[in-house]
């Protein structure tokens, strides 16, 4: 029966696939790898896909962040960079570990890539690994969801948040080095960082590169109290320095971080479009876990037999090889592409004695090749195939997941027929995947297939309509299989079971735009049905004198919507300014009675004036989240929390240019506000006031 579900399955795909070439006429589109270093591709084109897309036409919502509005949100981690895209929120286990969280799903849901190819960390292990990407040096950040991001992997059921660099150069500089900097300072933790990238041309088609970038920060500020009203309640019923300790404001404990890393890199580019280039690189991160009160287990500090939970930081080590080429070809096929990318990962968790008390171990590697049809009467696509192996292990007293390995191997396909005021899509993928764990003594075999259609038509002048509807299955990972122990930095005993399923999706989704003089709308709303989804909740017990979380796989169903609109209030000679909103929901269920599903981000709104367009901008906002009380057993409620914010940019060379100055005061009113989506919500709330300045120069 498996034998006949894998064949049926490769033949699906591979049928879908090859069934493109038949079409006449060769009108291949612009490919998003040409795009130019010295000016970046519109934020109308998709770059995370094997050729380049039409935003207005894709099936489903996509978010793109670059330049000056990258420059606004940029954070030192990927999740708090993103965190205020419609849709998207954060990990937020501190302000070192924040992984983006997009409509609801995370971790194993939402495949975090660098230039097409996955992070190679642990950031799916835990909430408290941090994602091994510096977003000081992206140049382009794409969120996207729907039938692309199947290319990516079953990981990707959720979505894909991808990371473009100048790490491997797409064209040689004109007029010799191409230069790119970035430096800033932010108040309320005194971050200080610099970073820095240049590709310089050899000659004879060659392009070199170098680049390095520092951060640094000490423990941050928050708004009010450090610790949540149940957490003050709590201590003072169980009373002593408990009670004293949970009414603590100002500065969280234990949140400081110092990250460094340097990459050189090197490409050919030729004139018919080959190229062909690989980049190493080196990340050291090192940063603290915020600090808890231990409310109930303070006999445990001095338990040789206990976790202790004070002044746990995390040593993050990774070496990286990135590999990346494109041959040029003719006929029915007019690109071959190719990826991969290795890195050696490890990080040590040292307790408060300085000792290290657990230690992890990642080496992966992953390579993917893509065929791009040539545009034959409005009919393109891609197909390709993936393979991705990890192996993982720990070592020490609280080593919860044991040593495993994952193997995957997939085939995919994405197809695109343009019919005029029609966009019609579909992808394949079939995955197999190999998860086994020698200490364990198990070996899971997987086989998923996941397919997805959708399209857009053209409503009006300014209005176009899509719908896409998905298909989707992921195999359970290693941790939610495996996992069993003890996890200081978590303050949570972890257990998986080997015994889960694969977690199947059936979601669809509408997104409605609109754009004319002066404004722009867009709508979406998506519903999700899941068959064994997988999640991690607090189950009541205690074990080591850590509460206890088990992984459950039960039916669930997630639906919400996104707004994003603006509209131009006045004209003042080059400077326009407009007027912008967002509002966000997401809800989720686990079906049968079981309540809310854990960490599910409440309704948001967002709402700011902005003035734009000359050497001269700014931008005021309110940001308002509302309490979530829809919580999870053992869950706590959110209450809600209003942010205001204000930014001043100039442009010193003229509004073209590149280069920017940047002032921003973030929540000026020095709130209390804490992320739903955060493990430690109760103990570490978001910055308080925050006054950050930064350039960017590129020249």
């Amino acid at each position: 029966m498996k034998l006949a579900r894998l064949l049926a399955s490769g033949t699906a795909v591979a049928a879908l696939a090859l069934a493109v070439p038949a079409f006449a006429n060769d009108g291949a589109a612009e490919d998003g790898d040409q795009s130019s270093s010295h000016s970046q591709p519109s934020t109308e084109i998709i770059v995370t896909a094997p050729y380049a897309r039409d935003r207005d036409m894709v099936a489903t919502a996509v978010t793109v962040l670059q330049g000056d509005a990258l420059q606004l949100q940029q954070r030192s981690t990927i999740g708090e960079t993103l965190a205020r895209q419609p849709g998207v929120s954060s990990s937020f286990f501190g302000p070192n570990a924040s992984r983006p969280i997009l409509r609801g799903l995370d971790n194993e849901r939402v495949r975090v890539l660098t230039d097409g190819i996955g992070s190679f960390d642990v950031s799916n292990t835990s909430v408290d690994h941090a994602v091994a990407i510096n977003p000081l040096l992206a140049d382009r950040i794409e969120i996207l969801r729907g039938p692309a991001a199947l290319l990516y992997g079953s990981g990707a059921i959720g979505g894909v948040v991808n990371m473009r660099d100048l790490r491997i150069p797409r064209e040689v500089p004109e007029g010799g080095p191409h230069v790119d900097a970035v430096a800033g300072y932010a108040s309320a933790a005194h971050e200080r960082n610099i970073g820095a990238s240049v590709n310089a041309p050899l000659g004879g088609g060659f392009v070199a590169h170098v680049d390095g970038s520092f951060f640094e920060s000490d423990d941050y500020r928050s708004g009010g109290f450090i610790f949540s009203r149940s957490q003050r309640d709590a201590a003072v019923e169980e009373g002593g320095e408990l009670a004293e300790d949970a009414s603590a404001f100002g500065r969280v404990d234990n949140t400081a971080a110092r990250t460094w890393d340097v990459a050189g890199g090197l490409a050919w580019i030729g004139q018919d479009g080959a190229n062909f280039g690989l980049a190493v690189s080196h990340l050291t991160n090192r940063y603290g876990i915020p600090n808890g009160l231990d409310i109930g287990h303070e006999e445990e500090l001095t338990n040789d037999e206990g976790h202790g939970h004070a002044d746990i930081m995390l040593d993050m080590r990774q070496n990286r090889v990135d590999l990346r080429g494109a041959v040029p070809l003719n006929g029915a096929f007019k690109e071959l592409k190719v990826r991969a990318g290795w890195a050696d990962y490890r990080h040590n968790e040292i307790e408060s004695t300085g000792e290290i008390g657990t230690r992890f171990f990642n080496r992966s590697w992953e390579a993917r090749a893509e065929l791009v049809q040539a545009n034959r009467g409005g009919w393109q696509g891609a197909t390709g195939m993936q393979v991705f192996s990890r192996n993982f292990s720990a070592v020490g007293e609280e080593a919860y997941i044991p040593a495993n390995q994952t193997r995957q191997f997939g085939l995919f396909t994405l197809q695109e027929f343009d019919l005029g005021n029609l966009r019609l899509e579909a992808s394949g993928r079939y995955e197999h995947s190999t998860v086994k764990s020698a200490p364990v003594g198990r070996e899971r075999r997987f086989d998923a297939v996941s397919l997805s259609v959708g399209g857009s038509v053209k409503l009006a002048e300014g209005w176009r309509l899509a719908l896409s509807l998905a298909r989707a299955e992921r195999a359970p990972a290693a941790e939610e299989l495996f996992a069993n122990g003890a996890h200081a930095a978590t303050r949570a005993f972890e257990v998986g079971n080997p015994g889960f399923g694969i977690e199947r999706q059936l979601g669809a989704e509408a997104v409605l735009r609109g754009r004319g003089e002066g404004w722009r709308l867009e709508l979406s709303g998506f519903f999700n049905r899941f068959d064994n989804f997988i999640s991690l909740n607090a189950s009541g017990d205690e074990a080591d004198g850590l509460p206890v979380f088990q992984y459950a796989q039960t039916d669930a169903r997630f639906y919400g919507f996104e707004v994003e609109g603006a509209v131009t209030l006045a004209q003042l000679g080059r400077t326009r300014v407009e007027a912008t909103g967002l509002v966000d929901y997401t809800r989720a269920d686990i079906l049968g009675g079981g309540g809310a599903v854990p960490r599910i981000p409440p309704l948001r709104l967002i709402g700011g004036l902005e003035a734009a367009g000359d050497v001269v901008g700014g931008r005021l906002e309110v940001e308002h989240a509302t309490a979530q009380r829809r919580i999870a057993a053992f869950e706590t409620t959110t209450p809600a929390w209003t942010m205001v914010n204000a930014s001043v940019s100039w442009k010193p060379f003229g509004a073209d240019a590149q280069t920017t100055l940047l002032l921003q005061a973030n929540n000026i009113f020095d709130v209390e506000a804490r992320r739903h989506t955060s493990f430690l919500k109760d103990v570490a709330p978001l910055f308080g006031r925050d006054i950050r300045v930064s350039a960017r120069v590129s020249f």
